[in-house]
């Protein structure tokens, strides 16, 4: 006889399309939601279609349902964070940039500033790696802008929600909703990165505020001794739940990366075994991208 606890039934159904048979979604989703937590989801989504900030084509279940839990389901709070998206998306030409936006340079800050997302991890999520370590702040900013590399950040926000995490979910036969970031530090200097702390602190803040409960899992790998530093600076733009999901990692990071990512969609340069002809910053290899 099993000694597993009965789980308690969720007051929603588990979303369509679920294939994966093994599939149990996490507390504050789809299929795994308390009754108080489905009447904050409906409260929500009222007070939105009531006060005319309802925009259905992106406030599915789901997307408030990310929003509800960034505010530990305060549905008023919620709705404030919401609605300063949905500005701060007009403001920020959100649409003409998804429509537009042509980041010619790509290849050339791909030399000082590597950014790209590439396979994905255990559990389906779609891995994205930042080499600060490699910055060349003149280089950088000879060839691109503070402003176009925030848009391109968007732009990419807005592929990950729109393109990346269906194709995720629908290779894996279950819900995506989160990224898995490795970001390496190897060989990063303090000056570089006071250089580019404007950079660093604006995306992070479009992270947290206009794509929130994105992040799954984060691992920061050759952190140098002077790490405490630059972690004193970036820490406090960062809430409590976002700083519990970073792994501080030293050299020693190989086997942590290898228990959440297949070997085989790692790239060599962080002990796996992926060494896409184009160069694995280049290729955009992934379920969302199919060759």
């Amino acid at each position: 006889m099993s000694s597993t606890p009965p789980q308690p039934a969720s007051a929603s159904p588990l979303p369509e399309g679920v294939t994966d048979p093994n599939y149990v979604p996490l507390p504050g989703r789809l299929g795994n939601l308390t009754v108080i937590q489905q009447h904050a989801l409906e409260k929500f989504k009222k007070e939105l279609q009531d006060e005319g900030h309802f925009v259905p084509e992106r406030m599915d279940d789901a997307t408030l349902l990310r929003f509800l839990r960034a505010r530990k389901f305060d549905v008023p709070l919620a709705k404030e964070m919401i609605v300063g998206a949905e500005k701060w998306r007009k403001e920020f030409g959100v649409d003409d940039i998804v429509k537009n936006f042509d980041f010619k340079e790509k290849a050339e800050v791909d030399k000082y500033y590597p950014q790209f997302y590439h396979k994905i991890d255990k559990e389906g999520r779609p891995i994205y790696v930042e080499r600060l370590g490699k910055l060349d702040v003149k280089a950088l900013y000879s060839i691109t802008t503070v402003e176009r590399q925030l848009q391109r950040l968007v732009y990419e926000y807005e592929k990950f929600l729109t393109e990346r995490l269906p194709a995720c979910s629908t290779a894996c036969g279950h819900p995506v909703e989160t990224s898995c970031t490795i970001m390496d530090l190897k060989g990063v200097s303090l000056s570089s990165f006071y250089k580019v702390s404007t950079y660093v602190s604006e995306a992070s803040s479009i992270g947290q505020n206009r794509y929130p409960e994105t992040m799954g899992k984060f691992y920061i790998i050759n952190a140098p001794w002077a790490f405490s530093a630059v972690w004193a600076i970036i820490k406090p733009w960062l809430d409590e739940v976002t700083v519990k999901k970073i792994n501080i990692l030293g050299s020693g990071y190989k086997d942590e990366l290898l228990k959440q990512i297949p070997a085989e969609n790692l790239p060599q340069d962080f002990g796996g075994t992926c060494n896409c002809p184009e160069g694995c910053s280049m290729s955009d290899s992934g379920p969302w991208n199919p060759k």
